[in-house]
């Protein structure tokens, strides 16, 4: 496979965008290793399907939105939907009138995506407030918090908006490199502080005016080319009070001090989705689906599982004692927390997990790239 077939170039910004699953066909031309077998179901928890749903397929970097009784949502085709968390029933939608590339991004309020024709849209309930045309394309989802609708672009500015007129507020651009994926970023509020991800750091802005408050370098660029080179923090993020952990695409995995704007500690790891966590350790899942957990306190490894080995998991959530993570194949596996050992798995439509498994309320939530949406109850 050629770089020329595996890039797109940004034309507005000279940057190049690169899909994960590219870089990684360009990696190797072999056969993909085959799944890990699964064997029986050890059921050795309950977990019923209390809902589904079914929205337009999903071929961008979802988010999904969540609050103790709704779950919003998108489908790639422009229809952002809002479904109520105990019965899946259709709460609100609207069709935005263009295929989405990234979003959703919600306050509970307001709500704003990003089209594919480089369009911020926020919209308030189910009406449009307004759009705005942004100079470089998106893959993360906009963070609305504070009236402030926040993007990230691939050019790397992180621009804020009036969450209600629309009014740019400030722009802040930092020089890296020439690559980004076609992947979401990280861009989160921490207290008073924006969390942004900016190639392999974490940086703290000031919300109000985009000044840097401090940078936190987790992954330092390395290798001859732009390609070895690429070290892009990945959406997926495990924040436990001030210290929020993150991932650096084929690189690393770190937890920063989000109120000093230290790093804590930083090791090498070789995944590409982004993590979860609880108040002791941390959860990621390496590029050959290895499923490990670190301590949070200083990054020591605490345990490894190969059971799930090439099963194109997604990133990890923490529900009770388990570690949910989706699969290609559209199973919800369900592991210890102490030492990663199954303990259940259940079934979706068969299509691969498009976004984090997320918890809204006492409903489990996983959406698939079909556009099925179901919601489980742990018993």
């Amino acid at each position: 496979m050629t770089i020329a077939f595996a890039v797109n170039r940004l034309i507005q910004t000279g940057l190049i965008a690169l899909s994960m699953g590219l870089l990684g066909g360009c990696a190797s031309g072999s056969k993909a290793p085959l799944p890990a077998e699964l064997g029986p179901n050890p059921a050795l928890l309950g977990v019923r399907t209390a809902w589904t749903s079914q929205i337009g397929k999903v071929d961008f970097p979802l988010n999904v939105v969540t609050t103790d009784t709704a779950v919003t949502l998108a489908g790639s085709d422009g229809v952002i939907t809002s479904l109520d968390a105990r019965t899946g029933a259709v709460l609100w939608h609207i069709n935005v009138g263009a295929r989405i590339a990234a979003g959703v991004g919600s306050d509970g309020h307001y709500a704003a995506v990003v089209t594919r024709d480089n369009q911020l849209v926020t919209i308030e309930g189910s009406h449009e407030l307004w759009r705005s045309r942004l100079p470089s394309q998106v893959f993360t989802a906009p963070l609305v918090a504070g009236e402030r609708v926040f993007v990230l672009g691939a050019d790397r500015v992180v621009s804020a908006y009036d969450a209600r007129t629309g009014k740019k507020l400030w722009s802040n651009q930092r020089p890296g490199e020439a690559l980004v994926l076609r992947q979401a970023g990280v861009l989160l509020p921490v207290k008073n502080t924006l969390v942004v991800g900016l190639t392999g750091r974490l940086v703290g802005l000031n919300p109000l005016n985009g000044n840097v408050m401090w940078d936190a370098p987790v992954a330092t660029p390395r290798g001859t080319n732009d390609i070895e080179r690429l070290v892009d923090l990945v959406a997926g993020v495990s924040r436990e009070a001030e210290v929020v952990c993150v991932r650096a695409f084929q690189a690393a995995v770190g937890c920063v001090n989000t109120e000093r704007g230290n790093v804590i500690w930083k090791h090498s790891a070789s995944g590409a989705v982004g993590l979860g966590g609880d108040d002791k350790q941390v959860y990621g899942v390496e590029g050959d689906g290895k499923l490990m957990a670190w301590r949070l306190i200083d990054g020591e490894a605490v345990w490894t599982s190969d059971r799930l080995r090439y099963r194109q998991l997604s990133a990890p959530l923490v529900l009770g004692r388990s570690v949910v993570v989706g699969d290609g194949t559209g199973l919800l596996h369900f592991v210890s927390r102490i030492d990663g050992t199954p303990l259940t798995r259940v079934s979706t439509d068969g299509s691969s997990i498009a976004a984090a498994p997320v918890v809204a309320g006492t409903t489990l939530v996983a959406v698939t790239h079909n556009g099925g949406v179901f919601g489980f109850q742990p018993e």
